[in-house]
């Protein structure tokens, strides 16, 4: 440990040495400048729209579409939060001009003529401040309409560049223009490299050496030892501080990324800082350098990230449900990739630097299209092969989920596509097809990663068996089921956050969203129309791309409810099974609706849809649309639901599910009775188990004349009680029914908490009735019986002579 604190104070003092670089070059004068006026920002901004509006009608390529893009863009929120700043001035404003009240008419008493003199200076001060609001509102509209130009325009650009093609690769031609221009592009590279090493001159002079030296040696430091010491040392504060469980694996995970960028990227940002401390580097340099580190820090963590994910040292880590002999496939892959993507990286970025020729950065592309597509597909290649030994072995392959399948699906087609892109000359297709795919796997990879480290924080702090659960039950008086809910909605919420965020980081590369990529297709078609309907490609996709994206919420929003929320709370099975039922329906129609909004359908055009419903409805749908009815009717009155044991029409049983237009009963035979649901609502239904419904057990006991009547309910008592299904709440008791010429007959009664207990109690007691009667030897009466017996001849006889 003391060569760890050696090594964190030397990196302190390089660090410290970078915020005293900043601070020299910071000016001193930045917070004496007045803030500028309303008049003097409105000024501002309309200058900043003219010079982006003068940078669109420039021609020589040297204005960045996307530099005016956030330029125009921060006009407009600029404008926009001055007009909404200036909006309660005038609010106030007006409150006093209401105060004073209107001016007096013709012929009315002059009012004061200091009153007068007010109202003049705030009509005043209110024209001003509505001309600045109206102006403000203006920029704002003007820069929007410039940025939606500027996207079209980007969009425009890109599918260009996408759609362009050069001369294959395999052709002699392409080659040809790329050795021409070799010459001059070796010529500026050199230029570069003297550049470079006049810069590294200059910094290695006395004057500027001991800076760059401890710099060095820090920079040594992290990459070797620094590294090693700071990721044990926090596994071991991990380990030690975190308790066992899915928290400290994800959190090992995410140490073991971080550490490869920290150490990486601020090894390389120190020597940045050694070597250009005392701004020794020219604009271009700088601006080379740091994008270098930039590159550097971006390759750290996907070696990093890829590293975690795979743990070939430690299985027991490893977050995705990959094999251990598919991570050994992949295990010099994290390396291997993080170097290629800062090799790669760097080339091109070098090439932009020395504005290398076309041919040459349309070679390079394509080099970095195979290369990184290469890559991919090797990994691919052996996480099959992997699977391939598993199953050879007699080992089960180790199950993936669905959306890591259209991942491999999708990367094995960018990979082909990729190929043969760059093989028929489409270099820019391949090339972006190829970073892309680097892209998302890199985006994916980050987003599992905090899916996992998050759900694991929130399960670990609202767990009610852990400490800070405990803690919050006890501080707050919260129930146990209320963390579990809180943990699981506050997990659903980062999920949906998370993935928000990681489809606006994968669309940022883009420049445009997936929309945009297909308008020049859209534009192709002319609109077509189906009478007034108009039928559009665009509009076709978008309406299918919602309906789909708004039938899987759907479904995982059902799922989440019924097998994560629901359970969790105190409603019967019933309830929480109408309540999944009716968010369906609700989210269906919903679905439905935004589905035709996309459509852009109005009434206009589903008139006739509507009318040849009508007419259905009217002759053969009216019985469906009543069943349909009556559903939502069950589900939102619930005078039965499921789970109810209901008597209906000669049909009895427990209801299984509520559809949409019938309800499934389940019989005492197991076999399914389908009843519309209009008779649950039109006939007389016997709900046996609504309203908690106590079942009731009833038998009779005949006994003889000579019987202990008082012994005998005595013993019928004891036994009704003794059952541990009868409730003491209602307590059993035991009637004398009737007395005749041949036996007594007593009643009992008891009561079980459910009607579904009644039959099986009932057995219970009986057995136990005649068990305890026979040990008591008292006998229950028999039937009456009729007995023939055959008297002797001599009694015959008797009976004769009497």
């Amino acid at each position: 440990m003391p060569t760890l604190s050696r090594y964190l104070l030397i990196l302190l003092l390089a660090l410290g040495s970078t915020t005293l670089q900043a601070q020299n070059t910071a000016p001193s004068g930045a917070a004496n400048v007045p803030a500028p006026s309303t008049e003097q920002t409105l000024d501002q901004l309309g200058s900043q729209l003219d010079t982006v509006k003068a940078g669109l009608n420039d021609n020589s390529g040297k204005v960045s579409l996307s530099d005016l893009r956030n330029t125009a863009m921060g006009i407009q929120t600029q404008a926009s939060q001055l007009a909404a700043s200036l909006a309660p001035k005038m609010a106030a404003l007006q409150a006093q001009l209401t105060v004073l009240g209107p001016a007096p008419a013709k012929g009315a008493p002059p009012e004061a003529a200091e009153v007068s003199k007010q109202r003049r200076k705030l009509n005043k001060r209110s024209a001003d401040l509505d001309a600045q609001i109206k102006q403000a509102q203006l920029l704002s509209q003007d820069a929007s309409q410039l940025t939606t130009q500027i996207i079209g325009m980007r969009n425009d650009q890109f599918q260009a560049r996408l759609a362009s093609r050069t001369a294959t690769p395999l052709s002699s031609s392409f080659w040809t223009g790329t050795l021409h221009a070799l010459p001059d592009d070796i010529a500026r590279l050199r230029r570069l490299g003297h550049a470079m090493l006049d810069a590294w001159n200059e910094a290695w002079q006395p004057a500027n050496r001991q800076p760059l030296l401890w710099c060095l040696i820090a920079a040594i430091v992290l990459l070797g030892a620094g590294r090693w010491l700071l990721e044990r040392g926090m596994l071991k504060i991990a380990i030690r501080r975190m308790p066992d469980g899915h928290l400290r694996r994800s959190a090992m995970a995410t140490i073991v990324a971080l550490t490869a960028v920290l150490t990486t990227g601020l090894a390389a940002q120190l020597v940045y800082v050694g070597v250009n401390y005392h701004g020794v580097l020219d604009p271009d340099l700088d601006a080379l350098a740091i994008s270098i580190v930039r590159r550097v820090y971006f390759a750290a963590f996907v070696a990093g990230l890829v590293r975690a994910l795979l743990s070939v040292r430690r299985p027991s880590w490893r977050l995705p449900a990959l094999s251990d002999i598919g991570a050994r496939q992949l295990r010099w892959f994290p390396w291997l990739l993080g170097a290629t993507t800062l090799l790669l990286g760097l080339i091109e970025r070098i090439g932009r630097t020395i504005g290398a020729s076309l041919p040459l950065t349309v070679a390079i592309r394509g080099v970095i299209a195979l290369v990184i597509s290469g890559l991919i597909g090797i990994a691919l290649l052996r996480l099959r092969r992997a699977r391939f030994e598993m199953a050879a072995s007699g080992v089960e392959p180790t199950h993936r989920p669905l959306w890591v399948g259209l991942l491999a699906a999708g990367a094995t087609l960018g990979v082909v596509g990729s190929w043969l892109s760059v093989a028929a000359g489409y270099i820019a297709l391949g090339y972006f097809v190829a970073v892309q795919m680097l892209w998302v796997g890199v985006v994916v990879a980050t987003l599992y990663l905090l899916i996992q480290l998050v759900h694991d924080v929130i399960d670990t702090l609202l767990s009610p068996q852990g400490r800070t659960g405990k803690r919050l039950q006890t501080t707050f008086e919260l129930a146990p089921s209320t963390l579990e809910q809180s943990a699981i909605v506050l997990t659903g919420i980062s999920r949906i956050g998370l993935v928000l965020l990681a489809m606006a980081t994968v669309l940022a590369p883009f420049g445009a969203g997936p929309k945009d990529l297909i308008a020049s297709a859209m534009r192709t078609f002319s609109s077509i129309k189906l009478g007034q309907l108009p039928i559009e490609p665009g509009s076709i996709f978008t309406g299918l791309l919602v309906l789909a994206i708004g039938w899987i919420a759907l479904r995982t929003l059902k799922r989440w409810l019924h097998e994560q929320l629901l359970p969790k709370t105190t409603m019967e099975q019933g309830m929480q099974d109408s309540l999944v039922t009716l968010l369906g329906y609700l989210g269906g129609m919903l679905v439905f609706v935004l589905t035709l909004a996309a459509l852009h359908v109005d009434l206009k055009s589903i008139a006739w849809i509507v009318s040849a419903l009508s007419v259905g409805i009217g002759f053969g749908l009216q019985a469906i649309v009543q069943n349909f009815i009556s559903g939502l009717i069950l589900l939102a009155e619930r005078p039965v639901k499921v789970g109810d044991w209901i008597s209906l029409a000669g049909v009895e049983g427990d209801i299984r599910r509520i559809n949409v237009r019938a309800t499934e009963i389940q019989l005492w035979d197991r076999s399914t009775m389908i009843v519309p649901n209009s008779q649950l609502i039109t006939q007389n239904v016997r709900n046996v188990t609504l309203g908690r419904a106590q079942g009731r057990v009833h038998f009779k006991l005949p006994m003889p004349l000579d019987t202990d009547a008082a012994r005998a309910r005595e013993i019928i008592l004891e036994v009704l009680k003794a059952h541990e299904a009868t409730l003491d709440s209602t307590p059993p008791f035991v009637l004398m029914d009737s007395v005749d010429a041949n036996c007594m007959t007593f009643s009992a009664y008891a009561y079980t908490s459910s009607p579904r207990e009644a039959n099986t109690v009932k057995s219970d007691l009986l057995f136990a009735v005649l068990e305890r009667l026979r040990a008591e030897k008292m006998r229950l009466i028999r039937p009456q019986e009729m007995r023939v017996h055959t008297l002797p001849a001599d009694a015959e006889a008797g009976l004769d002579a009497g």
